[in-house]
């Protein structure tokens, strides 16, 4: 996680779920580095509630029983759970909270070994900023064996509840193709959005020989960033359509290295593809979608004058018109335009800028160039 700059504090986070970890959020001291306080996102009671449902209320075909009975024999795995922070957390300076998003269990595939919800994995999570004392979750995926961890950071905006009243809100978006609404003041979840991508045969269980679920493990939306423009009431997310198949090996704790308990793996006969969609983050409709020739993976950026940029990982960076979804303008970058845009101001006039350095993890064209691109008066 890059470092989060706020009241004096300096915020960093540890990734390595796949590490057998012990996930945490620190905050130090920016004068000094004195170490302040200590979130583990793994508590030493990791168990939870034995939940059978999913956030949308979809059955993940636990069970329960052999967790229980694993639970009993081996104890409580807290210790090499996992749950990493990748991202920045959102702060709210009124409420004097930060929300962060927590990864995926450890080992990613095997949740023999793990029995129990695994808090705070998968979750979205909010602590105290002067002290970092838990104030409240929800979790997404209770023992997560599909590797759809929770990782693009969450939004804070003013949304409507369950009854239509505007209420503080923070909007995250999932690997699962939905973009989830919470509210603010207790992490409660108030909606979440049409699917982005396909999903099927969810939540079948990984075995051995492999068996195919959608999305895969890169997602719906990986760590890709959302952007949001209040006016519209719209949410932007960039979407990855990758079928995979999901195979479990058991295998002991490797004390530090790479610990998936088994793979995940492409289906090289499928197609991959990617979207831009705007999702009305009020009632969890999609307003549009733009289907992409590869996976999306990078960020998008929302302007106040009703643009949307991404970039793709054939080296095009577009903008997009905010309400419609209309493509209104491209540039070929020559490698795979897969970072955050953003935005600034020189002497009154707007610039977006972008970095062209392609993806490893997809396998996107490299490069080397940031970019900058005037807007129009």
């Amino acid at each position: 996680m890059a470092p989060t700059a706020v009241n004096g504090k300096i915020l960093v986070g540890t990734n390595g779920g796949e590490y057998g970890i012990r996930g945490f959020v620190k905050a130090y001291d920016a004068k000094s580095g004195k170490l302040l306080w200590t979130f583990h996102t793994i508590p030493e009671n990791s168990v939870g509630v034995w939940a059978k449902h999913d956030a949308t209320g979809r059955d993940m075909l636990r069970d329960i029983g052999a967790e229980k009975a694993a639970l009993q024999k081996m104890g409580d795995p807290y210790k090499t759970l996992g749950g990493g922070v990748w991202q920045n957390p959102a702060v709210d300076r009124e409420l004097n909270r930060i929300f962060f998003v927590v990864g995926n269990p450890s080992p990613d595939l095997d949740g023999s070994i793990r029995p129990g919800d695994n808090l705070y994995t998968n979750s979205l999570v909010s602590v105290d900023l002067d002290t970092g004392k838990y104030v409240c979750h929800f979790q997404y995926i209770a023992h997560d064996v599909w590797d759809l961890d929770a990782v693009s950071p969450p939004i804070l905006t003013d949304v409507l509840d369950k009854n239509g009243k505007s209420v503080p809100g923070v909007l995250h978006a999932g690997k699962t193709g939905h973009v989830y609404v919470h509210d603010r003041s207790n992490c409660e979840l108030i909606r979440f959005s049409e699917a982005m991508v396909p999903q099927e045969n969810m939540w079948v269980l990984p075995t051995k020989e492999g068996k195919r679920m959608l999305p895969g493990a890169n997602g719906g939306v990986e760590w890709s960033p959302m952007a949001i423009n209040p006016d519209l009431r719209l949410t932007y997310a960039i979407n990855l359509h990758q079928p995979m198949t999901y195979h479990v090996e058991s295998t002991p704790y490797p004390e530090g290295k790479l610990w998936l308990g088994g793979a995940f793996k492409v289906i090289p006969s499928e197609e991959q593809w990617g979207n831009v969609t705007a999702m009305e983050y009020d009632t969890g409709k999609i307003r549009w979608k733009v289907k992409t020739e590869q996976p999306m993976i990078g960020s998008v950026l929302a302007t106040a004058g009703g643009l949307v940029f991404s970039g793709e990982g054939n080296g095009l960076f577009k903008a997009y018109d905010a309400e419609t979804g209309s493509v209104l303008w491209k540039f070929q970058a020559g490698a795979g335009v897969n970072a955050p845009p953003a935005s600034y101001t020189v002497d009154g006039k707007q610039y977006i800028v972008v970095a062209a350095g392609g993806n490893t993890q997809l396998n996107f064209k490299r490069g080397n160039n940031i970019i900058a691109f005037s807007l129009s008066d």
